[in-house]
Parts: structure tokens; sequence; C-alpha cells
């Protein structure tokens, strides 16, 4: 786990400011392996353990967070996003029966894209999202 010296470390050298409901979202969000998490979903645990958030402020920060590149956003088809807590490149195996949502190790994926100036500015990256239906 996380201590909260870390935490106020890790927010810091991404530029962002370490309040008390900050490092307490960072607390759960960065705890154990790397999870994918509706704001609902933070909401609902921060609450199970007894941090009182808006659901707004939970928001506002998952996407301060975001900006910051303490984590990664994964659109699924039908318009539902997750927060990735592993904000390190890599692609994802999405199960559409079961709605599971797993990390993919990027070196496993093969991805042929023309060059830059073919697709009209700088490449900042290229997320994979794989479905499969178990």
């Amino acid at each position: 786990m996380n201590s909260t010296s870390s935490l106020r470390e890790r927010l810091q050298a991404a530029g962002v400011r370490p309040t008390r409901k900050r490092l307490a979202l960072a607390g759960l969000l960065f705890a154990g392996e790397p999870r994918h998490l509706t704001a609902e979903e933070v909401w609902e645990e921060a609450g199970r353990t007894g941090l009182h958030i808006s659901l707004a402020t939970i928001y506002n920060t998952l996407n301060g967070f975001l900006e910051a590149g303490l984590l990664r956003s994964v659109s699924l088809p039908g318009g539902r996003s997750l927060y990735d807590t592993n904000a390190e490149p890599h692609h994802h195996v999405w199960d559409e029966r079961t709605g599971r949502l797993q990390d993919l190790d990027g070196a496993r994926v093969g991805v042929d894209l023309p060059p830059p100036a073919e697709l009209g500015g700088r490449l900042l990256g290229v997320d994979v999202l794989v479905r499969v239906r178990s």
C-alpha cells in the first residue's frame, strides 16, 4: 500500500496539488493491483471506507489525475468510459458478455500505421481494444 508521503510525492511530481481529498482518493486508486473503474465505483468505494466526497468532486479529481497522466481513460462501445490506474502504455481485452476489461501487453499487439504526416499530426499514442465474447 502507498504511504501518504509517497502519494504526496507522486501527485506533486505530476503537478497535482496534494489536497486531503486528492490524497485520500489516490490512496484508494493506487493501492494494490491496477484496475479499471467508473467514477461511480470510485465514489461507492470511497463511501464504504468512510470518505464522504461528492460525486462531482470524484469526477473533477479523476479528470485532473487523467490530465496529469496519473490515470488513463478507456472508452468502451456504447459510450461507457473507465478510468485505468495503470497509466503505462498498454492495450485492453474487453469481454462483451461479462463486461470484464483486462490489460493486454502492448508488445503482443502489432499495429502498422502510416507516417505521422499522413495521419495529420503528431502521433500521441495507440490504444487497442480487443473485443471478445466468452
